[in-house]
């Protein structure tokens, strides 16, 4: 089965993955489509009755309209907020990627695509031998990566596309998150990055827009080319 989704990865974390993966999710429901979220590996829980939940998988759980239980948005998920191999090793347990793949290719057996958020960074390892590029080859679906704009995020976003490009992936685009108010060095960061990586498939407000997706020239989807990387014969 050729899975179909899309995988939204980051230059660090605390960027604003799962806020950008959550509009994804809304606007690919917004053309007609059955949408599944996946969050893998989740490092930091709460504690929720009687369970231990995730507030970033649980935010694309809501964002899904399908009903999927909890631990198949996050199969894998750790108390302490940390490198999930730190986490996992304080556990006593190992991610398994088998394991994940198994739950991706039962959320894609349910939707038309399955938008996947990843945790930390593109390299953040996941055990003592594998990282999140490797999960990403094992997912084998088009990344997009999230450029929080912030000082650094230059050389951030330069690396971490060639890290993208160099494991055989399809890069489908990478998306501009205003982190703190606009401003004009927050402005110059946006330009240079465009002349050097292209346009952005998003441009992120600093305010999150309530009420869903918002069309207007500083929050646009390309939502055509994100229908090509997840769905090509979908047509809005």
């Amino acid at each position: 089965m050729k899975r179909r989704g899309i995988l939204v990865t980051g230059t660090d974390t605390g960027i604003g993955k799962t806020h950008v993966a959550v509009r994804l999710v809304r606007a690919l429901q917004f053309a007609g489509l059955k949408v599944a979220a996946m969050k893998p590996v989740a490092s930091g829980a709460v504690r929720v009755g009687d369970a231990w939940l995730n507030d970033d998988a649980l935010e694309l759980q809501r964002a899904a309209a399908l009903d999927i239980p909890y631990d198949w948005v996050n199969p894998s998920l750790f108390r302490m907020a940390t490198s999930p191999h730190l986490a996992a090793r304080v556990e006593g347990v190992a991610v398994d990627l088998d394991r994940l793949v198994d739950a991706l290719d039962r959320l894609a057996a349910l939707a038309d695509c399955v938008v996947v958020e990843g945790v930390g960074g593109w390299r953040v390892p996941l055990n003592d031998h594998e990282d999140m590029a490797d999960l990403a080859r094992r997912f084998d679906l088009p990344v997009v990566l999230v450029v929080g704009l912030r000082l650094g995020c230059i050389n951030h976003a330069r690396l971490t596309s060639e890290a993208i490009l160099d494991s055989g992936l399809v890069m489908g685009g990478w998306i501009a998150n205003e982190l703190f108010p606009r401003s004009q060095e927050s402005q110059d960061m946006l330009y240079a990055l465009e002349e050097i990586m292209g346009r952005p498939l998003l441009k992120m407000p600093f305010e999150p827009l309530q009420g869903g997706v918002v069309w207007t020239s500083n929050n646009h989807i390309d939502l055509v080319e994100i229908l090509r990387l997840v769905a090509p014969s979908a047509s809005i």
